[in-house]
């Protein structure tokens, strides 16, 4: 029999089970946004973002999509963040989508509808937009929609623990989120297929060798890689990345001959450049 998390797409017990608080598990000096279905923690210059719904394997509902976007929407806007971790409490990273949350609604013609599809790419759009690192902390099962917002993400470390899968052909649907145009930017174009076609889902190691992931890392030392990560880029030019992050992303929508005009006529405000340069002169 498939498990829950096999199937990619996740059943709530009821729509209106309780929710946690963001306020719970909170570390001392550490600044807490409250929302219903997630955790926001700030923390000398990261901001993690923790789906916080462990019991339904942080099924994505709606609400919990609409969420995740206004808490990118606010680690976008404070000047003290400089790196967004976005992660799943519990076993997974997400499961999937939340049927419950959908109602009656019938899912015909292969889609899931306008009510996640909207928000959904409205939150993807955001993550590749924001001028700010996004790192997926992938610490379990992500599957189907939660591996496309994951493709969104600028950076993604896995849990050796992880599991990645795309099953939208296992129930009959189409892709709505980016599967379908990300996943073969990533890992290759019959890759993309065999995941796709096949509907299986693959180990983090296998994720880590076909490019999918950066990197895999013991489960016990995952919340410290993406630390050691993040304090890596935070050394770097806040401008000069988020520069980058544009280019890279705006890039890859175009051929390679328009990518290279829009690299050379782009004009960034980028302030620390002197300040940057006069440091390395001194060491001389």
């Amino acid at each position: 029999m498939m498990s829950v998390a096999e199937a990619g797409i996740v059943a709530t017990p009821c729509p209106d089970c309780p929710r946690l608080a963001s306020t719970d598990n909170i570390h001392r000096g550490v600044k807490a946004m409250k929302y219903e279905n997630l955790m926001y923690e700030k923390d000398q210059g990261i901001a993690k973002i923790t789906i916080n719904r462990p019991k339904v394997m942080n099924a994505l509902s709606p609400a919990v999509i609409s969420e995740l976007k206004a808490a990118m929407d606010e680690a976008s806007t404070d000047d003290d963040v400089r790196v967004v971790v976005l992660t799943g409490a519990g076993r997974a990273f997400s499961a999937g989508v939340d049927l419950i949350s959908l109602g009656d609604r019938k899912l015909g013609k292969g889609g899931v509808g306008a009510i996640l599809d909207e928000p959904a790419g409205s939150l993807i759009d955001t993550i590749q937009t924001i001028p700010k690192v996004v790192i997926a902390m992938v610490n379990g099962y992500c599957l189907t929609g939660a591996l496309e917002i994951v493709l969104g993400c600028d950076l993604i470390v896995a849990s050796e623990e992880a599991k990645f899968g795309d099953t939208h052909t296992r129930w009959g649907l189409r892709p709505s989120w980016g599967m379908s145009q990300r996943l073969p930017r990533t890992i290759g174009l019959a890759k993309a297929k065999e995941l796709s076609f096949t509907a299986e889902m693959i180990t983090a190691q296998e994720a880590e060798r076909i490019g999918l992931v950066n990197m895999t890392v013991a489960a016990d030392k995952l919340e410290e890689t993406v630390q050691q990560l993040a304090a890596k880029i935070m050394a770097n030019s806040p401008e000069a990345i988020a520069a980058y992050k544009y280019l890279y992303n705006r890039g890859m929508r175009d051929t390679l001959e328009k990518g290279l005009k829009l690299e050379a006529k782009s004009k960034f405000v980028i302030t620390d450049t002197e300040e940057r340069v006069q440091k390395f002169r001194k060491k001389d």
